[in-house]
């Protein structure tokens, strides 16, 4: 794209986390010399999401801003806007303080956390999604009160981790028989429940919640819990509702379907992070993915088809940490029912890994406590190297070392 042309490009961008914050930057840093804006829907500056459940919710960061000179850049935010409709024959945005005109439009509104049905508005009931989530509870772990935590998956685990060592008492209340359950099989996940007791928290499997009264979470087949405060992490699902009758098309999930360039089904306009849904060619599916690194790696995709380059294919090894319990656990790859999976380590020892392969070509890995794995894991998986199997399942042996 030519100076000129880009000097009369408006860009504007929905969402202001880090797949959104990331966009902005990155279109500065290859060179677009249009005006940019950034709209975010919370009126605080941009931040990073996870220090919520750790510095920020312990009260050991105030807060988790980005350190982005927006001015410098030349940057406009426009903050505490809701964005409610996309009109892409008029290339317009409506929003509650009128429209706003763009020539290229991104979308990076993120993901939503599912609330538990029925206690929309219940005192005491809380999610862990924005910063103002994070303030509602800092208070509730200084007061070290019981807590309910509502589903055994990535983020229940992780305030679980903090409550614990906020010193509060804690039971997590999973529907599936095992934590993690719709992200890993039971062979890997069945060691992670003992992380939970010797934490001092409470695991109930197969519980379902019934209701939340004052002071009690109420299970299915009738037990009581105490709770002073309830929270639910059961998942996110794609912050799109708002571009309903835009005509722009949502996979079944409701992500935005981008191509593998990241561009949406409607002109001049593009979906990055956890809103949008990519096809990878390596997996051979569209992948969904609600991590940090996929937030900060699409924007470079993004920036670079905006300012007239052809970039590679959008086709990214997923990766994602979770650190609970005293536990640094990684994960690379994506992994589907047809593959092998092979255990590195011992589970029930502070660090292990599990790989799953495919056709002797490792396509996924899992490191508890054993970074390096995943260092030298994740460069195997993008250049689909074949292991042997014999080498890969000794920890002794470095995985870079374990080819076939």
């Amino acid at each position: 794209m030519s100076e000129q042309k880009q000097a009369q490009q408006r860009v504007v961008i929905v969402g202001a986390g880090m797949a959104g914050v990331q966009t902005a930057v990155a279109l500065r840093e290859q060179g677009f010399g249009g005006p940019v804006t950034l709209i975010g829907a919370e009126p605080h500056q941009p931040y990073d999401r996870p220090p919520l459940s750790k510095a920020v919710l312990l009260g050991k960061a105030e807060d988790s801003a980005f350190d982005v000179d927006f001015e410098a850049l030349s940057i406009e935010l426009r903050l505490g806007l809701d964005v409610t409709g996309l009109r892409a024959g008029d290339h317009e945005l409506d929003t509650e303080a009128g429209p706003v005109p763009y020539d290229v439009l991104v979308l990076a509104t993120g993901a939503e956390p599912v609330t538990l049905p029925g206690t929309e508005g219940v005192p005491g009931v809380h999610l862990l999604r924005t910063l103002d989530d994070a303030a509602r509870l800092k208070p509730v772990l200084e007061l070290r009160h019981d807590i309910v935590v509502v589903g055994a998956g990535w983020i229940g685990a992780e305030f679980a981790t903090a409550a614990r060592e906020a010193g509060c008492a804690v039971t997590v209340v999973e529907a599936a028989d095992r934590p993690l359950a719709g992200a890993l099989p039971v062979e890997v996940t069945a060691p992670m429940a003992q992380w939970y007791e010797e934490s001092g928290a409470a695991l109930l499997t197969h519980a379902r919640v019934a209701g939340v009264e004052p002071g009690t979470v109420v299970l299915t087949d009738g037990r009581r819990l105490p709770a002073d405060a309830v929270v639910v992490g059961i998942g996110a699902r794609p912050a799109t509702g708002w571009l309903a009758g835009s005509g722009i098309a949502l996979d079944a999930d409701g992500s935005v379907t981008a191509d593998d360039r990241l561009r949406t089904s409607l002109p001049d306009v593009y979906a990055v992070g956890d809103c949008a849904s990519f096809p990878s060619a390596r997996y051979g599916r569209r992948l969904l993915v609600h991590h940090w690194d996929n937030a900060l790696q699409g924007p470079r995709t993004v920036a670079a088809e905006i300012i007239g380059e052809v970039p590679r294919p959008y086709d990214p090894v997923p990766y994602f940490w979770s650190e609970q319990f005293g536990r640094f656990v990684q994960y690379a790859g994506h992994h589907e029912g047809d593959t092998e999976l092979l255990r590195r380590g011992d589970p029930e020892g502070p660090s292990w890994s599990a790989l799953w392969l495919r056709d002797g070509v490792l396509v996924a890995l899992l490191a508890v406590g054993r970074p390096r794995d995943l260092a030298q894991g994740r460069k195997l998986i993008e250049s689909g190297t074949r292991v042997d199997p014999t080498q890969a399942a000794d920890p002794s042996v470095p995985l870079k070392a374990a080819v076939g």
